[in-house]
Order: C-alpha cells, then sequence, then structure tokens
C-alpha cells in the first residue's frame, strides 16, 4: 500500500504563487509515475501535470510555463510550483502515484482557490 498526503493549498489572489507537497509513504518502490490532477467544481478531475522516476515531465496546455512539477525520491515527495495563478486554476488538486502495473494510489486532495 502506498499513502500519499497532500499540503500547501489555500487562498490566492490571481497572479499569485503557491507550492503543493504531496509526501509518500508506504510501498513507494512500486511507484514509476507520480501526478497532480485537479478537479473543479462540477466539472471531471483533469491532468495538471506528471513526472516519472526518471524525471520526465508532462504538462497540461492550460498550465504549461506557469506551473513546475518535481520530485525527490529520497524524501519521497512531489511538488508543484504554481505561478501566476489564475481564477480558473482553482479546484481541488490531488497526488496520483501509479505503479508500473497500472495501480494508481490518490491522496484526498488539497483544495486551492484563486480569487480576489
Amino acid at each position: 500500500q502506498v499513502q500519499l498526503v497532500e499540503s500547501g493549498g489555500g487562498l490566492e489572489r490571481p497572479g499569485g504563487s503557491l507550492r503543493l507537497s504531496c509526501a509518500a509513504s508506504g510501498s513507494i518502490f512500486n511507484i514509476l509515475v507520480m501526478g497532480w490532477y485537479r478537479q473543479a467544481p462540477g466539472k471531471q478531475r483533469e491532468l495538471v501535470a506528471r513526472i516519472t522516476t526518471g524525471g520526465s515531465t508532462y504538462y497540461a496546455d492550460s498550465v504549461k510555463c506557469r506551473f513546475t512539477i518535481s520530485r525527490d525520491n529520497a524524501k519521497k515527495m512531489m511538488y508543484l510550483q504554481m505561478n501566476s495563478l489564475k481564477p480558473e486554476d482553482t479546484g481541488v488538486y490531488h497526488c496520483l502515484g501509479a505503479t508500473i502495473n497500472g495501480t494508481g494510489y490518490w491522496g484526498q486532495g488539497t483544495q486551492v482557490t484563486v480569487s480576489g
């Protein structure tokens, strides 16, 4: 089993920045890909960014050049640096860890609200 716990969400004004963290514990040696998803009210959960064990990254078009995903394998941490925030970035951000056989583990989520 893998446990993922997100932190770092909050209320921020448009143009501001937030840094999300995802702490992993348990049997993480099988985790191949980690990612951030978000779910806005009334919308489906969508992929924001993902990163492989080797450091290859992917970003949704809506966050390219504004968000940066990173991971520290030694510390069992993943991060999402979010800059130039927009109101449409509002949502619950979830951390995902996926194993090589396709099993996915989710965190409980952290709320990000961009308003003001």
